[in-house]
């Protein structure tokens, strides 16, 4: 045992398993959820842990088809959103439309690449899944959005 790590807990960069390809994706798509989450101030516990139950399950889904690695972050956030809906209510509300009925926003493509939060009701993106802190959680301001 080493006298400067009692527990055994320091690694040689060198004796470190990389990380997948899998892994990073499963690992960026969470990210990039959580970060939704904070940004809308709902990152309690108990929704973190939707985020991991969704993440462990995508990961058997990107394990039988790896070519689908590239959807996980707009799988995972569509997971979220359904699990938050059945739970808790829509999530993430439209910070676009300044009148009428609160509305969440969808993600899109709903399979495929580079998934965005969308505004069905004004028609455009939003923000990208994992940028939604760049809009005022609020409400945002009407009539107006980051077309990323």
């Amino acid at each position: 045992m080493n006298p400067s790590d009692p527990h055994g807990t320091s690694r040689d960069a060198s004796h470190a398993a990389p990380v997948s390809p899998l892994e990073q994706a499963l690992h960026a798509a969470r990210a990039l959820v959580i970060a939704d989450l904070v940004a809308r101030e709902v990152a309690e516990a108990d929704v973190v842990s939707l985020v991991e139950e969704s993440v462990a399950q995508r990961r058997w889904w990107v394990e039988q088809w790896p070519e689908g690695a590239e959807y996980l972050a707009g799988l995972v956030a569509q997971d979220v959103q359904d699990a938050l809906l059945e739970r808790y209510g829509r999530w993430p509300l439209c910070p676009v439309c300044g009148s009428g009925d609160p509305h969440a926003l969808d993600v899109e493509p709903e399979l495929g690449p580079d998934p965005h939060w969308v505004c069905h009701k004004a028609g455009v993106k939003v923000a990208a899944v994992g940028a939604l802190g760049g809009l005022e959680a609020t409400g945002g301001t009407p009539g107006r959005a980051a077309d990323s």
